[in-house]
């Protein structure tokens, strides 16, 4: 296969994961021009294309070499790496959790049912799209069950009779209860994984990989994080240092014309709510400000 220098990503066409990984990829300042058949994003700021394709194809172009990385959730990424025959090319890897399109893996009987634990499953069918960890979890708990294979609208399988209870992906639970079902183990924890080749390029896009994983990681770090503004005097300072939310220690910068007080800068991992800053100000704040956080380069 010729060796490309653009460094080539694919991701879910349409679906949960389209939105969110898009939004991701442009606060890592990565921009792109779609093609016709929207197919393929040509990448304008950086040598960075996307490759617009089905979710359960992802892992296949990875192994294959005909895409450097891809956005998938860990259930397709570890569905494949259980059920992908050996002449699939290079063993994947799991590079970063993104932290959307968090959802489970878990098994769901019919809610009459009077479930006691796995070894209870012995003899049924298990409606499922993901065999192969359906597999390895009868296999860990040494159940003998038979597993049906469906590509879709698994949640329906016990009411046409083709299944006993199913095991499928579960966000809110909302489907599994208009389906008079209940879930009772969960086998993944699953959300959008950054998934690629176990080793590096060599060439250019290994470099661009590691670029691209330096800013990654500045987006994911300050995601939820809030920067902190303050004053306080120096006598109060460290009662208000005590009660700042969790991150690193903060900065301190003297305020011109006022030797007692001094300017307090916080990252604080997380959300900060009014009864933090309430307490915060009781015990000698002022002048506070919660801002949002873009981009962090460490």
């Amino acid at each position: 296969m010729k060796t490309r220098d653009r460094l080539r990503i694919a991701m879910q066409k349409s679906g949960r994961l389209t939105e969110p990984a898009l939004e991701l990829l442009k606060r890592c300042g990565l921009t792109f021009r779609q093609s016709r058949d929207k197919l393929f994003c040509f990448g304008e700021g950086e040598p960075v294309d996307l490759l617009l394709v089905r979710d359960d194809d992802i892992p296949g172009l990875i192994a294959q070499g005909v895409c450097d990385l891809g956005i998938v959730g860990r259930n397709v990424l570890d569905e494949y790496r259980l059920t992908a025959g050996r002449d699939d090319a290079a063993p994947l890897a799991e590079w970063r959790e993104l932290g959307f399109g968090r959802c489970r893996l878990s098994i769901a009987v019919q809610q009459e049912m009077d479930y006691q634990g796995p070894q209870q499953l012995a003899g049924l069918r298990i409606a499922t799209s993901y065999p192969g960890l359906l597999g390895e979890w009868l296999r860990t708990n040494g159940v003998d069950a038979s597993v049906v294979t469906l590509a879709g609208s698994v949640e329906i399988a016990p009411k046409l009779g083709t299944a006993d209870l199913i095991c499928d992906l579960v966000q809110s639970g909302g489907t599994l209860v208009a389906n008079q079902l209940r879930e009772t183990d969960v086998l993944l924890e699953s959300e959008a994984v950054l998934a690629g080749p176990k080793a590096l390029p060599t060439d250019e896009r290994g470099d661009l990989i590691e670029l691209l994983l330096k800013r990654l990681d500045g987006v994911i770090q300050v995601r939820e994080s809030r920067l902190l503004l303050l004053q306080t005097s120096r006598h109060t300072l460290d009662a208000v240092v005590r009660l700042l939310p969790g991150g690193p220690q903060p900065t301190l910068l003297p305020v011109a014309g006022q030797p007692d007080q001094l300017m307090l800068q916080a990252l604080c991992a997380g959300e900060v709510s009014w009864r933090e800053l309430e307490e915060i100000k009781k015990a000698g704040a002022r002048e506070m400000f919660v801002l949002p956080v873009e981009k962090m380069l460490a």
